[in-house]
């Protein structure tokens, strides 16, 4: 069902965009057949890998199927938008007004432009996004703390070893004290991965390096790749906390597992069971790679928590409807009682869905400051 339902952008353009093309039948039913093999990129994955997540062909072939498939979802919205006006134009003048093909050629133009622009940004390595964030309740001794925060990098064919390399470059030159990833490392099992995500195990950071899952190690044996990363020099934090001293000050950082763990058979994520026995009157820090609980958190006394999930909705406009799955959240800072949450918009992006207009992705560098 899945990819059929993939395959109405494609009904829209073949039968409202190509069709009425002045071109010869051969050129309109070879462009058809390009479009609608792009239509099924997803079916495509799933036959080179088993999972429609993990597409196991070369780098430039995904780039080339998120171009295809991306233009031709432009065009299909295009294409409706045109024939709603041409529909109003009906009811008004009594004549449905045909596209010259100028017109289509145009938008034919604008819609590749666009997803080559977004395929462009969203696999580009994010430039890095400053916050100062206030902490009630703070330690003095941690007033100019430094977190990064990384998420959704998706590492895979599309976003292999050299892009990771370059992530972990400008990260380690942040010189931070502390790294946070928040689910969504990768995509693919240990077996296809293991050489791109070497270079995460030369992230650098006083305190080190803490993780959360995602629900896309779920879908790839989520205890294999824990323990994988448990080797590189991570410390997971599923349902649990550390707390990190400076001098007199403690801060507290807790991490829960991903909310699709429990369909898998793995531990629910449990806020309550990440800060019991925390220290008292200490800040909670809370990493959650799903936004959805966070009015949870907030009842628990969590002070700020970081999320992702979302990649901030990918295109603008988009984000309303991913904001809708999200119970709202979906990019940026919200205000839950006396709670913080940060919603990620994503170092990297799901390789099935690769474009970003209007939505950057994120290097994202905290600055702790007594609130």
């Amino acid at each position: 069902m899945f990819h059929l339902i993939l395959t109405l952008p494609w009904l829209v353009v073949a039968t409202r965009f190509i069709l009425p093309l002045q071109w010869p039948w051969p050129a309109k039913l070879l462009l058809a057949l390009i479009l609608l093999a792009a239509s099924q990129y997803h079916f495509f994955s799933r036959l080179s890998s088993g999972s429609v997540f993990a597409p196991e062909f070369a780098r430039e072939l995904v780039i080339g199927f998120n171009l295809l498939f991306g233009a031709m979802v432009f065009l299909a919205v295009m294409q409706l938008l045109a024939d709603l006006v041409g529909l109003l134009i009906f009811f008004v003048k009594g004549g449905f007004p045909v596209l010259p093909n100028g017109l289509r050629y145009a938008m034919g133009g604008l819609a590749l432009g666009m997803a080559g622009l977004g395929v462009a940004q969203a696999i580009s390595v994010p430039p890095v996004k400053r916050i100062d964030v206030q902490i009630p309740g703070l330690a003095p001794e941690f007033d100019g703390y430094r977190l990064i925060q990384l998420t959704d990098m998706h590492i895979s064919r599309l976003f292999p070893a050299r892009w990771a390399e370059a992530v972990v470059a400008r990260t380690n030159e942040l010189d931070a004290d502390l790294i946070v990833i928040t689910g969504d490392l990768i995509d693919g099992g240990v077996e296809l991965r293991r050489e791109d995500v070497r270079p995460l195990a030369e992230l650098r950071a006083r305190d080190g390096v803490l993780t959360v899952p995602g629900n896309h190690e779920y879908f790839f044996d989520v205890d294999r790749w824990m323990a994988h990363f448990a080797g590189q020099n991570m410390q997971i934090l599923s349902n649990s906390h550390r707390v990190i001293t400076r001098g007199e000050g403690q801060l507290v950082v807790a991490g829960v597992t991903d909310l699709s763990a429990s369909r898998t058979g793995a531990p629910a994520p449990d806020v309550a069971a990440a800060i019991r026995n925390a220290p008292a009157e200490v800040p909670v820090i809370l990493l959650d790679h799903q936004p959805k609980m966070a009015d949870r958190a907030a009842e628990l006394g969590v002070v700020l928590q970081l999320s992702g999930h979302t990649h901030g909705g990918m295109v603008r406009g988009l984000d309303r409807l991913v904001a809708n799955a999200n119970n709202g959240y979906v990019s940026g800072f919200y205000q839950i009682g006396g709670m913080q949450l940060y919603v990620n918009n994503g170092t990297g992006l799901w390789p099935g869905f690769a474009l970003r207009l209007g939505v950057p992705s994120e290097l994202t560098e905290f600055t702790l400051r007594r609130g």
